[in-house]
């Protein structure tokens, strides 16, 4: 497969881990976005940055919830795919670029 990645070799054998959870995760997004919808008329009508400041902290909370809940789909499923799929082609670099996508997640939600 020429101008395939392995990581999209994986990808197209394999649904996304967050699947089967997909309706949760987008009524957790659509909770977030009222959160942030509401800080936004707390600003317009001059709340006091204390209060402002509790919803933000909230909306991170939720946030980091529903990161690491992707975060653990992918492992339980991407991963272990990827490992499978690495046994049976006899190619260890399908199972190492998924740990590095994984790897490389986590270190962007840590900065």
């Amino acid at each position: 497969m020429s101008g395939t990645t392995t990581s999209e070799t994986v990808d197209q054998h394999l649904d996304h881990g967050y699947t089967t959870d997909k309706d949760a995760y987008l009524r957790r997004l659509k909770r977030i976005e009222g959160q942030v919808r509401g800080i936004a008329r707390m600003v317009d009508e001059d709340k006091y940055c204390i209060d402002i400041l509790t919803q933000v902290a909230a909306i991170n909370k939720a946030l980091h919830a529903l990161s690491l809940g992707l975060i653990e789909d992918h492992i339980a499923h991407c991963v272990v795919g990827a490992a499978a799929e690495s046994d049976k082609a006899g190619d260890p670099e399908i199972v190492q670029a998924k740990v590095k996508e994984a790897t490389d997640a986590i270190g962007r939600l840590l900065r």
